[in-house]
């Protein structure tokens, strides 16, 4: 997630600038076209109205981008309070609080944390794991292709031994696995994000305007001196291609990019929390940003 902080220029550059220097070469093969072979006057009319539909697309496809971001971090907000609710039930509802399984689900949410996000961008999961869960667990969910929703298979397990121990009562039993259904359903909804994409066709298409509206417009400069309109049309490009970089880049919040959902910020202080509940002494820190980012 891209903080409040400057964001340096070499970051943006690197976004764009293969785009810039599409446009760079594309206005001097204009610019040497209306030189030496023919020079087609276009009214400039015709590119503003283009450029201001061009405008009103990029702004409904941010809109619409911003909303699957947005979607994804309630998501996660969603987990930080079914992650907590979870231990502060099993904490008060069971008889003896001070038992092995208590400690046992409460590292086990925090690993079904730090799973989640590394499932979610396709990256490798157990190192990350392998401190909070017991090494027989380790072993078994470690040969799963779905790491977290085996690690909630687990708190499961453990919650029907509870109730078989007759620690939980039918209704406390029912409230934990409330829980754990709305953790499991706050996975799911993270998982049609990252498997639902944008079609392609649709930024390839505002792609291609894009560069038509930039060659209608090199077509109607004019009054502009000599190669003063190649530097012009680069800088006209460039709050296009920004925002339409930007709007690529937000909509898919699970790909391992500085514009993604803090997921390992937030396991992170859902440890934090967790450990706390547990009367630990020992906390972590919170994670450090990475310059201008935090993942």
């Amino acid at each position: 997630m891209i903080l409040e902080k400057s964001i340096p220029i070499r970051y943006w550059a690197k976004e764009v600038r293969w785009d810039l220097l599409i446009v760079m070469f594309f206005s001097l093969g204009v610019y040497f076209f209306k030189l030496y072979v023919v020079n087609i006057d276009v009214p400039i009319a015709i590119g503003t109205f283009l450029g201001t539909a061009i405008a009103l697309l990029l702004s409904f496809k941010l809109a619409q981008s911003y909303d699957r971001w947005w979607e994804a971090r309630k998501i996660w907000g969603s987990i930080v309070n079914d992650s907590r609710s979870l231990v502060l039930q099993v904490k008060s509802f069971a008889e003896d609080p001070s038992n092995s399984i208590l400690s046992k689900m409460s590292y086990r949410q925090i690993a079904w944390c730090y799973a989640l996000g590394q499932y979610l961008r396709k990256v490798e999961i157990t190192s990350m794991i392998k401190d909070f869960i017991a090494p027989d667990e380790f072993h078994s969910i470690s040969k799963k292709q779905h790491i977290p929703l085996a690690l909630l298979d687990l708190q499961s397990e453990d919650l029907r031994q509870l109730s078989k121990n007759i620690q939980l009562n039918a209704y406390q039993q029912v409230q934990i696995d409330s829980t754990l259904v709305r953790l499991t359903a706050s996975m799911g909804k993270a998982e049609r994000i990252k498997n639902t994409v944008f079609p392609r066709t649709y930024r390839n298409v505002l792609h291609f305007f894009i560069y038509i509206f930039l060659g209608l417009l090199s077509l109607s400069l004019e009054d502009i001196y000599g190669f003063l309109e190649i530097p012009l049309l680069v800088l006209i490009s460039i709050p296009f291609f920004m925002l339409e970089k930007i709007a690529f880049t937000i909509q898919d919040p699970f790909e391992n990019r500085p514009t993604d959902t803090a997921m390992t910020s937030i396991a992170r202080a859902i440890e934090i929390n967790i450990k706390e509940i547990l009367n630990e002494e020992e906390l972590p820190k919170p994670l450090e940003p990475k310059r201008f980012y935090i993942m």
